[in-house]
């Protein structure tokens, strides 16, 4: 069992209780019970202003099987060359992403840009792509079947290459042509090696074979255009290119989720599809989950929900107008803003740096971000 905090919000005066309704020592008897009726607001605000919890289920939380789901795949991803059966597991680490996504899309997407996924980058990015995938994809109203294949392909889209990448990742100077010629194969790698550890998922293997491949022929490693490339394989490789760009690496910062969108789908010379262009950029938005941004009021926060209807997002402070930070005590009460609210629209996106704080994902989000 876990305690919730309420406020004034959840309570509806002349409305019976919902729950049993306990003070800070949740071993104590209740304060006031379920199904008393509310009379004496002055005596709720006091009880407010002391604390007034109810106990819940613990809830699943989302970064924890996120968490698990990395540790289980860099296992299996390093052992795939001595397996034979593997696609039943694959597909369940698959399921446990995807049931991470579906509890709180929020949260799956802040633990991208907030660097919360544990683990070796080349792991934690196919994480992060398969995220970021799911949200387009659902926002496009994929079927399940889609939905699961799509992540599985996402998560080892890499595999072939897994035994370089730590060193591709921590050069500081241009690939070789053979390292080049090792990252271009990579696609082709990574379909046969699934083959021979038990994949035989023909539009799972396609996903992975093609996602490296443009519209336009400039991909890799066969050069395909548009009416080769299927939509599931053309959405997992934007959404690879755009956790690319947002993932900090050793020799640079890095890129804001805004200019990342940018980048790809006006600043490129590649040709984008059109549809998948306007779907990433109407599902991620510029103030994604997990974004850091200053106020025009002066307060820094992190970006905590989606647009919603009247076209703001959600900010939780983290620090207030006069630039001091918010205790960690504090957090889970500070202000919460909608950027729909001229004071409180965002004046600009902040790198970690800049924004110059640290804060646990609980006290943001609950529960359902513990570790």
């Amino acid at each position: 069992m876990v305690q919730r905090r309420i406020n004034l919000s959840d309570l509806h005066p002349d409305t019976p209780l919902a729950w049993d309704l306990y003070g800070a020592d949740p071993s104590g008897a209740p304060l006031l019970h379920k199904g008393q009726l509310l009379s004496d607001l002055g005596q709720i605000d006091k009880l407010l202003s002391a604390g007034l919890y109810i106990l819940d289920e613990a809830q699943p939380s989302v970064l924890h099987l996120l968490n698990e789901a990395n540790k289980r795949l860099e296992g299996l991803l390093h052992e795939l060359r001595s397996k034979h059966n593997a696609e039943r597991e694959l597909r369940d680490i698959a399921r446990h992403v995807l049931h991470a996504f579906e509890l709180n899309p929020d949260i799956a997407l802040a633990c991208v840009f907030l660097n919360q996924i544990a683990g070796t980058y080349a792991v934690r990015h196919c994480i992060e792509t398969a995220l970021v995938a799911i949200l387009v994809a659902q926002g496009m109203r994929k079927t399940h079947h889609d939905m699961l294949v799509i992540t599985a392909a996402a998560l080892t889209m890499n595999v072939g290459m897994l035994r370089h990448n730590d060193n591709f990742q921590n050069r500081q100077t241009p690939l070789t042509r053979e390292e080049m010629d090792i990252v271009r194969r990579h696609p082709e790698e990574s379909a046969d090696l699934l083959k021979c550890a038990g994949v035989d998922d023909e539009e799972w293997i396609s996903c992975v074979m093609l996602h490296h491949e443009n519209d336009d022929g400039s991909g890799y490693p066969d050069g395909k255009t548009s009416e080769e490339i299927t939509e599931n394989a053309k959405l997992i490789g934007l959404a690879d290119r755009y956790c690319a760009h947002v993932s900090a690496r050793n020799y640079r910062r890095s890129m804001l989720p805004e200019q990342a969108l940018r980048n790809i789908f006006i600043d490129s010379a590649q040709q984008i599809d059109p549809g998948l262009a306007e779907q990433f950029v109407r599902q991620l938005g510029h103030y994604p989950p997990g974004s850091l941004v200053r106020l025009h009021n002066g307060e820094i926060g992190v970006v905590t929900g989606r647009a919603g209807e009247r076209g703001g997002v959600r900010v939780h402070a983290l620090r207030d107008a006069a630039g001091l930070a918010i205790p960690a005590a504090a957090l889970p009460f500070a202000a919460q803003r909608s950027t729909s609210e001229p004071e409180f629209a965002i004046a600009e996106a902040l790198h970690e740096d800049q924004a110059g704080v640290r804060f646990s994902m609980k006290n943001i989000w609950g529960e359902q971000a513990r570790l």
